[in-house]
């Protein structure tokens, strides 16, 4: 029998190795790419509460300019919550950018290590504390009347 003929145009086929390198590399691209998407996901979170934070003192000016409110002065405190949604925001995207950052060095590195994040709680506490002192001044104005 004769041995079959080796085309000396064929293609080597990767080694083990260099599959397993190329598996690690998407994975890595894969990871990157959700970092990616959690960065705008901050960002586009951080928006919204700075145009809350622009957006609260308008609407509460013009219910004053109607002469709704008599007794109180709302502008103020709509001013101090609003520059608080604002301060919020600035600080999730001083967070995010922070988080995001970490993480692709984490991915960059030979070895990945997990490690937790509490940017999110800290976002989340200072929105609870702002809502709790809004619903506080909502309270307090309505057993002023």
């Amino acid at each position: 029998m004769s041995q079959p003929s080796v085309n000396s145009e064929t293609p080597e086929q990767p080694s083990t190795n260099d599959l397993a390198a190329d598996r690690t590399e998407l994975a890595k691209y894969r990871s990157r790419a959700a970092a990616d998407r959690t960065l705008m996901a901050w960002i586009r979170t951080c928006l919204s509460l700075i145009g809350f934070g622009f957006g609260i003192p308008t609407i509460v000016r013009t219910i004053e300019n109607t002469h709704l409110s008599h007794k109180l002065n709302p502008v103020r405190f709509s001013v101090i919550v609003g520059l608080s949604f604002i301060g919020t925001g600035m600080l999730g995207m001083v967070l995010g950018l922070r988080e995001h950052r970490q993480l692709l060095k984490q991915i960059q590195s030979d070895r990945y290590t997990y490690e937790t994040s509490h940017s999110a709680e800290i976002v989340g506490v200072a929105l609870l504390v702002i809502g709790l002192v809004s619903f506080l001044g909502v309270v307090i104005r309505a057993m002023n009347f």
